[in-house]
Parts: structure tokens; C-alpha cells; sequence
């Protein structure tokens, strides 16, 4: 083999090496600092998901009953599988819960999250949460 041919091949398996670390459990978005899964992030509840809502305050109001998270595979190896679980739904005062619930094992501990909607769009009562943190 030439010169030249050994150098290709080395480029390109180089830049298979370097592309397949990108495309690792973490995807294109990142992971967190804590190396959480991102999936786990998700949560289902009457039937419709909702995403974690960084960085917003609510007031969590009455319990509503319970969230799934469902389980996740984010590695091919399948030793960091995280199991279905279950939390308690809390509404948000001020919005409805088909828009935003608090997620958590009590209405101090619980995070919001707001639906996830087929069209990626943010409903405007989450964008008044967002912009009003």
C-alpha cells in the first residue's frame, strides 16, 4: 500500500473515532454536571409527558396523583438502565395541569415540569414562568 493510502485510511478511521465520541449517552444535548440520564428527566402523567422545568419558581398547590418516570436505556451496555418510577403529580397554582405540574415526593421537594407538545412549541404560560425567573 502507498504512502498516501496508509495516510487516508489512518485520517478516516481517525475521524470515525473522533465523531463516534460525540454520539455517546449523553447525545447531542449534554448531560448535566451530576451525569444524570437525560431521559429520567421525562415524566408521564394522564397520558401526556412532561419535561423538566429548569429554573423556574411555582407554587405547588394540591396533589393530583401520580407521575411515571419510565425506564431509560441511554448506554448499549445496559448497566446504567434506570427503572420505572413513580412520584406524586402536585398542580401549579395559576396554571393547568394539562400545561405545567410539580413533580416530587412532597409539595416541598417538587420540581416543575411543563408538557412536551408534538410541535416542540412552549406554551405561553410556561414562557411567563421562564421569563419571570
Amino acid at each position: 500500500m502507498s504512502w498516501v493510502g496508509r495516510h487516508a485510511i489512518a485520517a478516516g478511521l481517525a475521524t470515525m473515532a473522533f465523531t463516534a465520541v460525540g454520539c455517546g449517552s449523553e447525545g447531542s444535548e449534554g448531560a448535566g454536571a451530576n451525569g444524570e440520564s437525560l431521559c429520567a428527566s421525562d415524566v408521564l402523567y394522564e397520558g401526556r409527558t412532561y419535561i423538566k422545568l429548569s429554573d423556574a419558581e411555582v407554587k405547588v398547590g394540591q396533589k393530583l396523583g401520580t407521575a411515571t418516570t419510565p425506564p431509560c436505556r441511554d448506554t448499549n451496555d445496559h448497566v446504567d438502565d434506570v427503572p420505572e418510577s413513580s412520584e406524586n403529580a402536585y398542580a401549579v397554582s395559576g396554571i393547568s395541569p394539562d400545561v405545567v405540574i410539580a413533580v416530587g415526593s412532597s409539595p416541598e421537594q417538587a420540581e416543575p415540569f411543563r408538557v412536551l407538545r408534538s410541535d416542540k412549541s412552549v406554551p405561553p404560560e410556561v414562557q411567563e414562568l421562564i421569563d419571570g425567573s
